[in-house]
C-alpha cells in the first residue's frame, strides 16, 4: 500500500473532534474556491483590457471595418487608394488577423498580469549590456581569428562567368554593397586556406546581385544558374558529397535570394545562407542554420555633429508605401508634429533628419530588411524596429534590446506613446550603446576588428562543425 493511502487510513482510525473533521474536510474545497476565483478575476480583467480602450491607455477601440479591409487598402484625404496584393502582405497578416487590438509585446512593453497589478512599468533595464555574453564572446573572437579557415571555390579570370563569381575590384556602392564587400574582404584576408583539409566551411562565390543584371542569367535564370553550379562543384570536387553542402555557405543580400535555391533542394535544406532579408516567416530560411547580415548603405565618413547633435525630433521615417505596414504608419502619423513620417523621397539628405531625431523608424516594405536600420546606427539614431519575424543580424552576438526597441505592428497606433514613455536616463543608456555598436555594422576596406565582416565571420564560426571530416589521401583534390 502506498504512503499517502496508509496516511487517510490512518487518519480514518483516528479520533477528532467535529470542529476538526469540518476543517479537514472543507479545507481543499476552500483552496480550489480561491483559486478559481483568481482565475476568473484574472480573465475578467484581462477580457477588459482588450475590448475596452479607456481600460488600458496602450489600447484604441477597434474599427468597424475588418483588419483585412484596414490592412488592403488605405484612403488618404484625397481618397486615393493604395492596393496591396496578397502576396506581399502575407507575412504581416500571418497570426496577426485573429487580433481585434493592439498590443504591446512582451520583451519590452507587456499588458499581462503584472501590468493589471502595476508590477512592470517603462523599459526593461535589467540589462544594458550590448552583448549577450562579452568575455564569451571576446575569447572565441580571438580562436576564430587564429584557427578558423574557408576554403572558396577557384575561378579563373578568362571563366564566363568571372563577373558573377570573382571579387569586384572597386568599393561597392548601393542597397546589395554587403553581399559585394563580404566576397572582397573575404578572399583577401587570414582565413582563406588553399588546403581543403584544413576548412571549416567550403565558399560558393557567386553573387546574387551581379547574376540578376547578367542578361545571360537574369532573375528567370538564376535558379538554374545555382543548380548547375552545385552539380559541377559535386562531380568535379569532393567537398559537397561528403556532407551534402552542410559545410557549404553563400551570401545574398537581394531577397530575390530566398529563392534560388529552389531547384537545389539539398542546398537549401543543408548548405548556410548568409542573407540581408532574414526572416522567419520565409520556409526557406533557417535561423538555428542560416546567418543573417546587416543591409548597410555605405557612407564616405562618419556624421561631424554624431555627439553634439540635438535631438528635438522625436521619430523619423522617409520612404515609399509599398505595405501595409507603411500605409499604418502613415494613416496614424503622417500630420503628427513629433512623428515625422514622411512619404516618398525626400528633397535633402535624410541624414540631417535622422541627426535631429531620437528614435529612426524601420518600418518593414517589402521585406523585412532596409538600410534603414544600419542608417539610424550611423547617425547615432535609435532604431526602432517595426518588422515581425526579422532575424535581427547578428542576433547571436548582439543583445538588440539594448540599443534599439522592438515595436509589434498592431502597436503603430500607440507609436507616439511607447517612444514618449521611454524616460530620459532610459533613452540616454540605449543612445550610449548606439554609439557602441556602430563598429560592427560598418564595412571597411581593408576589414577592420569587429566590424560587419568580422562579425559575419563569427557568426559563420558559431555554426561550424565540431568533428572534421578529412578526405583520404587518394580522394583528396590536386
Amino acid at each position: 500500500m502506498g504512503k499517502s493511502s496508509v496516511v487517510i487510513y490512518n487518519v480514518s482510525k483516528q479520533q477528532y473532534t467535529p470542529t476538526f473533521k469540518i476543517f479537514f474536510f472543507l479545507l481543499p474545497i476552500s483552496l480550489a474556491f480561491t483559486s478559481f476565483l483568481l482565475i476568473f478575476i484574472y480573465i475578467y480583467s484581462t477580457s477588459r483590457v482588450f475590448t475596452n480602450p479607456q481600460a488600458s491607455p496602450y489600447l484604441e477601440p477597434a474599427t468597424n471595418s475588418s483588419i483585412f479591409e484596414q490592412l488592403f487598402s488605405f484612403s488618404t484625404d484625397n481618397e486615393e487608394t493604395i492596393p496591396f496584393s496578397i502576396d506581399n502582405t502575407a507575412e504581416d497578416l500571418f497570426f496577426d488577423l485573429p487580433r481585434t487590438a493592439s498590443y504591446a509585446k512582451q520583451n519590452q512593453w507587456s499588458i499581462g498580469l503584472g501590468d493589471l497589478f502595476g508590477l512592470f512599468s517603462g523599459y526593461n533595464m535589467s540589462n544594458t549590456e550590448i552583448y549577450h555574453d562579452t568575455d564569451i564572446f571576446l575569447e572565441d573572437y580571438k580562436e576564430m581569428n587564429k584557427s578558423f579557415k574557408i576554403f572558396v571555390y577557384p575561378h579563373k579570370p578568362d571563366d564566363p562567368f568571372a563577373n558573377v563569381l570573382l571579387p569586384v575590384d572597386f568599393d561597392p556602392k548601393g542597397h546589395y554593397a554587403s553581399e559585394l564587400y563580404f566576397k572582397k574582404a573575404l578572399v583577401n584576408s587570414h582565413f582563406i586556406t588553399k588546403d581543403p583539409n584544413e576548412a571549416d566551411f567550403f565558399y560558393m562565390p557567386f553573387s546574387i546581385a551581379d547574376m540578376r543584371h547578367d542578361p545571360r542569367i537574369g532573375p528567370e535564370g538564376l535558379q538554374d544558374f545555382i543548380k548547375d553550379y552545385i552539380s559541377n562543384i559535386s562531380h568535379k570536387y569532393p567537398y559537397w558529397n561528403r556532407t551534402g553542402g552542410a559545410d557549404h555557405f553563400h551570401v545574398a543580400c537581394h531577397s530575390i535570394g530566398r529563392i534560388a535555391m529552389d531547384k537545389a533542394v539539398e542546398a537549401k535544406e543543408n548548405s548556410i545562407q548568409v542573407v540581408c532579408s532574414s526572416t522567419y516567416f520565409a520556409a526557406g530560411y533557417f535561423p538555428h542554420k542560416d546567418v543573417s547580415m546587416p543591409q548597410i548603405w555605405p557612407k564616405e565618413q562618419d556624421p561631424k555633429k554624431l555627439v553634439s547633435s540635438k535631438r528635438n525630433q522625436l521619430a523619423f521615417f522617409a520612404g515609399q508605401v509599398n505595405s501595409p505596414v507603411r500605409a499604418a504608419l502613415l494613416k496614424h502619423w503622417r500630420n503628427d508634429t513629433e512623428v515625422y513620417a514622411h512619404f516618398g523621397r525626400l528633397e535633402t539628405d535624410d541624414g540631417e533628419q535622422q541627426l535631429r531625431s531620437k528614435f529612426c523608424l524601420h518600418v518593414k516594405g517589402f521585406e523585412v530588411n532596409t538600410a534603414r536600420v544600419t542608417d539610424a546606427l550611423h547617425y547615432g539614431c535609435v532604431p526602432v524596429i517595426l518588422a515581425n519575424h526579422y532575424d535581427l543580424p547578428f542576433a547571436d552576438i548582439l543583445n538588440w534590446k539594448s540599443f534599439s526597441v522592438v515595436v509589434h505592428y498592431m502597436d503603430i497606433p500607440v507609436l507616439k506613446k511607447i517612444l514618449q514613455g521611454i524616460s530620459l536616463e532610459e533613452y540616454s543608456w540605449l543612445q550610449s550603446n548606439v554609439l557602441k555598436v556602430r563598429k560592427h555594422f560598418k564595412w571597411n576596406v581593408p576589414p577592420v576588428d569587429y566590424d560587419a565582416f568580422y562579425m559575419a565571420m563569427y557568426e559563420l564560426w558559431l555554426r561550424r562543425s565540431s568533428v572534421r571530416v578529412r578526405l583520404s589521401a587518394s580522394r583528396e583534390y590536386i
